[in-house]
């Protein structure tokens, strides 16, 4: 029985994780689960983004996104902010999916 409770625990836990990189651009701040800047440089990002084309690219928290077209779709609302010093999250959008990725690991917690 603990084994089956444990089994439960993991797979929760994985896909909870694996779901989490689609995100829906929202209009308001209000209306977001996490605050973004895009920064001009990779060095300044806490996270570097890859937009996938399909919603099944977007699996765990790597920096691989997804942008919904409907807000019940995506995992995280996203509001871009226009100061860096709003922002919750830092990102950089890279042009090759092999370079996406967490620059700083103790912002990952933001798009769990």
């Amino acid at each position: 029985m603990k084994n089956i409770w444990l089994g439960i625990a993991i797979f929760l836990i994985w896909n909870h994780q694996a779901e989490g990189q689609k995100v829906f651009s929202v209009d308001y701040e209000n209306q977001a689960d996490v605050k973004v800047f895009v920064v001009d440089y990779e060095n300044q990002a806490d996270l570097k983004v890859f937009k996938v084309k399909y919603d099944n690219q977007a699996r765990g928290n790597e920096g691989k996104w997804f942008f919904a077209q409907y807000p019940n779709q995506a995992q995280k609302k996203i509001y871009f902010v226009r100061y860096e010093n709003q922002a919750d999250l830092k990102i950089f959008f890279v042009k090759y999916e092999n370079q996406a990725g967490w620059r700083k690991s103790a912002k990952k917690g933001e798009m769990y």
